[in-house]
This record gives structure tokens, C-alpha cells and sequence, in this order.
């Protein structure tokens, strides 16, 4: 959300015990003053972008475009200490080890802090310690069972959407039936794609990617790289404006977060009526998401040269035209299809958002990697049926502090990161689904009031 190591940027799952990093360069040391101001935004530094990973200074000023997770993932840590994001998303550093030789320019003075100024380093402190215990209990292993049986039960679910429409027709029942049996495959292939962009299916990065790159195109007809380029952003500064591209939709569909809202109040700006937002976020939201994707993975693939996954992705679509075409006409078809997808839409928008939209949304403030996921997700109380229907994403807040780590073993981590919330004094926030998704309303209803107010009277 990648070239021949398939290091996408959001993880390596290698054998070998990890090298330590190479000797920084003799007397050159760097205080994080110098770091902030390489942000490749502030002048006269606007070509220079810095990052620090464990006190080490290094430049990507021009490795950034070779990013093999993208260009933005990595430049969205330029000026700021990027240690906890690194190693969230690579497992072993062994396999990258070659790239931040070659980009090491220094190291942090001897006076400067481990962490920025502005950071909780005992947080910091305690959450290292935490994910050092997640790595010895083996909850960075995948089950390889569990996710085996989850794509057994998408392709019999996706093969029974077909038997409903070869051997009961198309009447009104059989293809109510079939649209409800192929928009639950596809929601599930969803999660499971999902799964397999963060490298947590496979013990082996590589065919993670592999599988990853084949389902996602043949399975839901779009192209894996596509997916990781956006998802990636979205977890390295979640609910953080122009930085996180689930908030493409501000302030041109929704004014999300108060603060964000204010200020398209206060700038007098009226894309949408958004004191109305939480009654057309019902239909709005899903209904332009079909379109946008469908005209985003073949412009991605396109302008990327991504001429596999274009091929993979049009291979989709005649299958799925030659399986279903001969036994309902091409009209019947289309219904059947778009119907599919658009409650497949419904069901991921609400899903995806219920954790996010509620929360706190503003600009980077360049807080301590657990602050910034906190404050950007809560978890939806577990049970069978909700780690079902949200793909263990109801755990979130694990799933954003542990991006690699199987979704079977959130509920073993959750007790922990409890434990680590009540000791900094931080919210944990666990609500019931049905709350959650009323969350969605109330939220986007108290921010377009904010931005009414302001508008109004700022």
C-alpha cells in the first residue's frame, strides 16, 4: 500500500536474526533542531529531507522516490524520529539493512534525547518493552490454519453466489440470494487481501506479496500495489490531514473534525452543505466509492506502469463476465454486479470509518507513535460475530500499534496494551458496534455544526 526483495515498506518477515546498525560516520553529530528543519518543505532545506531511526541521522533526500512502500509513506517521517514506524513495519531489519547503510550521514549528539523534546519518553520507553514481550510470546507468527479456513470460506461462499444463479435462475429470489452471497465473498476477500498487505498470512515476505499481488487482482479485480501505497500513508499518520489519504474526502465531501471544520467556516468555504453532512454521509459516502475505485486502479496501474496488475485486474472482469454473462444476460448481469458492489461499498465504508471518523482528526503534530494511534482509533467490543463481520477490525487500536501482527492474536495483545494505557493515563476506548457506527453520525453532525458556527459567525 515492490522491486525484487519485496520489501514493501510495512514489514520483512525473515529468518536471520537481525545485524546491528552500521558505526555512524566519525564527528558528525546532529541535534533535533538540524532534523526538523530537513522536512523538504522548509527553506533553504526544501531538497533535504532527514529522519532518525535508534539516534541514527538519515538522509533520504533522494532514496525517498526509490521507497519501495512509496515516496509519501516514508517523506511523512522527513524531519522527525521515524524509530517506532520503522520498526512496526519491518520485522527484521536485515533485509533493508543495505539501504540505510548507504543513507547513514551521522548520529544524534550526546546531549540530545533519545526521543524529540515534545515526546512521552516514558511512554515511549514502556511501549518499546511492550512490543520487545509481543515479539518472545510469538504473536508476530502467523496461524497458517486459520487463515487457510478464512479463504476456504470466501471461495465456497463466492463459488455458492454462482450455484445460486446457474441452478435457480434469476428470478427475484435466487438473485437477491446470489448478490448477498457474492457481496459477503467480496467483503471477506477484502479482510483477507488486507491481511495479506500487512505480511501477516505467510511466515515469508515474499509470498505474501506474491498471493497478495494474485488475489487482489483476480479475486476483487484491483491491484495490490495500488492498495499498499494508500493503506500504508493511512497507517503511518493515521487521521493526520494531508497526510492520511482516507481523508481525501475534506474538506470536498465532509468537514471532518472540529478543528479542521472551524477553519472551513472561518474561510468561508461551502463545498457541501456540511450542517447536513450526517444525513448524506448515508448514501453519499459508499455510493461515489464505487466509482472513485473503479476509476482509480486503472489510472494507478497506468500512470504507475503497473502493466501486470493492469492485465491481472482485466482478467478479472472477464472471468467474472464470462461466468455470469451466459446465465443472466448482460443487462441482469450489470444489476447484479454494481447492486454487489455497492453494498459491499456500504459495508466497508461503515466498517473502515467507525474507527476513525469518531476520533480526534488535525494536522501532523509529530506526537510519540502510540499517542498518535490512540488518538486516531477505538476497538469494537469483541465477539464472534463482530470479528467476522469487521475482519478483526475491531481491534484497531492493536492493528495500528502492531500493523504486521496476525489478526488471530489481537485479542492476546489487547490485555497489555490496556495495561499500558491505564499506567500513562491514556483512553482506551472499547464501544459496542452498533454504537460505533451512531458514533460516525454524531461526530460528522457535531463537526458540520462547528463549521456552520463558524461560517456563520467567524
Amino acid at each position: 500500500m515492490a522491486p525484487p526483495l519485496q520489501e514493501s515498506g510495512m514489514g520483512v518477515r525473515g529468518e536471520k536474526a537481525s545485524p546491528p546498525p552500521p558505526p555512524p560516520p566519525k564527528g558528525r553529530f546532529f541535534t533535533w533542531e538540524e532534523v526538523a528543519l530537513r522536512t523538504g518543505r522548509v527553506p533553504p532545506y526544501l531538497q533535504e529531507r532527514w529522519l532518525v531511526i535508534e539516534r541514527r541521522v538519515y538522509d533520504i533526500s533522494r532514496f525517498h522516490k526509490r521507497h519501495p512502500g512509496g515516496s509519501r509513506v516514508i517523506s511523512h517521517y522527513a524531519g522527525q524520529d521515524a524509530t517506532d514506524a520503522f520498526t512496526a513495519f519491518h520485522l527484521h531489519k536485515d533485509q533493508v539493512s543495505k539501504y540505510l547503510n548507504s543513507l547513514l550521514i551521522g548520529e544524534l549528539a550526546p546531549d540530545q534525547p533519545s526521543s524529540e523534546p515534545s515526546k512521552n519518553q516514558l511512554l515511549v520507553n514502556d511501549f518499546r518493552k511492550l512490543r520487545a514481550t509481543v515479539e518472545k510470546m510469538g504473536l508476530l507468527k502467523p496461524n497458517s490454519l486459520f487463515f487457510f479456513l478464512m479463504f476456504v470460506h470466501i471461495m465456497v461462499l463466492d463459488v455458492a453466489a454462482w450455484l445460486t444463479i446457474w441452478y435457480f435462475g434469476t428470478s427475484l429470489l435466487p438473485f437477491f440470494v446470489g448478490v448477498a452471497l457474492f457481496t459477503v465473498a467480496q467483503t471477506q476477500m477484502s479482510w483477507f487481501q488486507h491481511d495479506l498487505g500487512h505480511l501477516s498470512v505467510l511466515s515469508s515476505s515474499r509470498w505474501n506479496h506474491v498471493i497478495h499481488k494474485i488475489l487482489m487482482s483476480l479475486v476483487k479485480g484491483m491491484p495490490a500495489q495500488w492498495w499498499n501505497y494508500l493503506h500504508f500513508q493511512h497507517h503511518a499518520k493515521p487521521n493526520c490531514f494531508r497526510k492520511d489519504p482516507d481523508l481525501n474526502m475534506h474538506p470536498i465531501l465532509f468537514a471532518l473534525g472540529k478543528k479542521l471544520a472551524a477553519e472551513l467556516g472561518m474561510q468561508k468555504k461551502k463545498f457541501m452543505p456540511y450542517n447536513y453532512q450526517h444525513r448524506y454521509f448515508f448514501f453519499m459516502a459508499p455510493t461515489l466509492l464505487v466509482p472513485f475505485f473503479q476509476f482509480s486502479i486503472f489510472y494507478s496501474s497506468i500512470k504507475r506502469k503497473e502493466w501486470l496488475d493492469l492485465a491481472l485486474i482485466v482478467s478479472y472482469n472477464i472471468r467474472v463476465c464470462l461466468i455470469y454473462v451466459p446465465l443472466m444476460g448482460f443487462k441482469c448481469f450489470m444489476a447484479y454486479y454494481w447492486l454487489s458492489r455497492l453494498l459491499e461499498s456500504c459495508w466497508f465504508t461503515w466498517v473502515s470509518q467507525m474507527n476513525h471518523i469518531p476520533m480526534n482528526i488535525d494536522y501532523d503534530k509529530n506526537m510519540d507513535w502510540v499517542s498518535m494511534q490512540l488518538q486516531a482509533t477505538c476497538n469494537v467490543e469483541q465477539s464472534p460475530f463482530n470479528d467476522w463481520f469487521t475482519g478483526h477490525l475491531n481491534f484497531q487500536i492493536e492493528h495500528h500499534l502492531f500493523p504486521t501482527m496476525p489478526r488471530h492474536n489481537y485479542w492476546k495483545v489487547a490485555p497489555l496494551v490496556k495495561s499500558l494505557c491505564a499506567k500513562h493515563g491514556i483512553d482506551y476506548q472499547t464501544k459496542p458496534l452498533l454504537t460505533a457506527f451512531a458514533d460516525i453520525l454524531h461526530s460528522l453532525k457535531d463537526s458540520g455544526d462547528v463549521w456552520l458556527d463558524a461560517y456563520l459567525h467567524g
